[in-house]
């Protein structure tokens, strides 16, 4: 979405249409932009801005201040790394440095085939099965450094 064709043009239109009936629509717009192109950048929101009124530098406060929420495609698969204190302790960031090597990205980047994001997480509540990761939503609890690499051959595997 480099470049925002007619067709997306006609259909961001539409999802803020739907909300502006709602007192504060800005959260539900952008829930729907994310749920259906995967991210929300400039351009986006330049248009967002200019059918709701709500200034981009706002829109760019709301899009990088929550976490479901970003400025950039994600992966088609999401592997969080949980850093919350428990998995910390329990070797998480060795986790985390795992994946990063295996999958050639740091946090926060995506892999170049469009298939890994790799996100830091602060915690996910699964503080009784650290070091966990959540991959699309999917929990793995106990994880090792050493089940990192067939946890990606698995995912790959899905795209064979």
């Amino acid at each position: 979405m480099s470049k925002l064709n007619e067709a997306a043009v006609v259909q961001i239109n539409e999802i803020c249409d739907r909300y502006m009936d709602e007192e504060t629509p800005l959260m539900m717009i952008l829930s729907d932009i994310q749920n259906e192109y995967g991210y929300i950048p400039l351009e986006v929101q330049e248009l967002v801005s200019a059918k709701t009124g709500v200034s981009v530098a706002e829109i760019y406060g709301v899009v990088t201040f929550y976490s479901l929420f970003s400025l950039k495609p994600k992966g088609k698969y999401i592997i969080g790394c949980c850093l919350g204190t428990a998995c910390y302790v329990k070797g998480s960031q060795q986790i985390s440095d795992k994946f990063s090597e295996l999958l050639g990205i740091k946090s926060g980047e995506t892999t170049e085939d469009g298939l890994f994001t790799l996100d830091s997480l602060r915690c996910i509540g699964a503080c009784g099965i650290a070091p966990a990761v959540s991959i699309n939503g999917q929990v793995y609890p106990k994880m090792t450094v050493d089940s990192v690499a067939a946890v990606v051959e698995h995912y790959r595997s899905l795209e064979a």
